[in-house]
């Protein structure tokens, strides 16, 4: 992919009003993270983001999955300055995209 375009399809990056925005996967992940899904396929990454947020917090979640989607941060380097451990920004990261993709995926049904 060239440099020039978006790493994820969020609105802050696109531009495309189309496009979840990242407080829209904020959002969804604190609300799956408080009410997990039992019966999907995906029911793991809540409980992973269930984890997370109970030991971090929603404050430094959120700034994690901002650096991902919108300033285009590694995974594992999203945590600097946080207290909180690089592999839980490889769990955040992945739910986050995950979630942006399933939003991104809604609003063009």
């Amino acid at each position: 992919m060239p440099d020039t375009e978006p790493s994820y399809d969020v609105r802050e990056q696109t531009g495309d009003p189309d496009h979840a925005s990242v407080d829209d996967v904020v959002d969804l992940v604190i609300h799956r993270a408080q009410a997990p899904r039992t019966d999907h396929e995906d029911a793991h990454f809540d409980r992973t983001m269930a984890t997370v947020i109970d030991t971090y917090g929603t404050d430094p979640v959120r700034t994690v999955i901002h650096r991902i989607l919108v300033d285009d941060e590694p995974f594992r380097t999203a945590t600097n300055g946080l207290e909180m451990r690089n592999v839980d920004g490889v769990r955040i990261g992945t739910a986050a995209s995950w979630f942006l993709k399933e939003l991104n995926a809604q609003d063009s049904d």
